[in-house]
């Protein structure tokens, strides 16, 4: 099972601990945690289903590629890490 963590920058909002999923895709991830949380939903992805910009996620240490349909591959043992994007200057 892929294990999925949320940075505490989001949980500060919607109280998401970290949990294992059973999933083989990113958006199968996702879902399984917008089960169990659906206020998260809105606040991950836009009205298209996308990853909002204010997010970086990443599986296995390596940014998604696939931020439009959430396709990017997960193992058995992959690690998902969603945070909050900083910007400014």
């Amino acid at each position: 099972m892929a294990h999925i963590f949320f940075a505490a920058s989001i949980q500060r909002h919607i109280p998401t601990p970290e949990r294992e999923v059973d999933a083989r895709t990113l958006g199968e991830a996702l879902e399984a945690v917008f089960a169990d949380r659906p206020q998260l939903r809105g606040y991950i992805l836009d009205d298209q289903g996308a990853l909002r910009r204010h997010l970086a996620v990443f599986v296995d240490g390596q940014r998604v590629l696939d931020r439009q349909h959430l396709s990017d591959a997960l193992g058995e043992k992959s690690q998902v890490h969603v945070i909050q994007a900083l910007s400014g200057g």
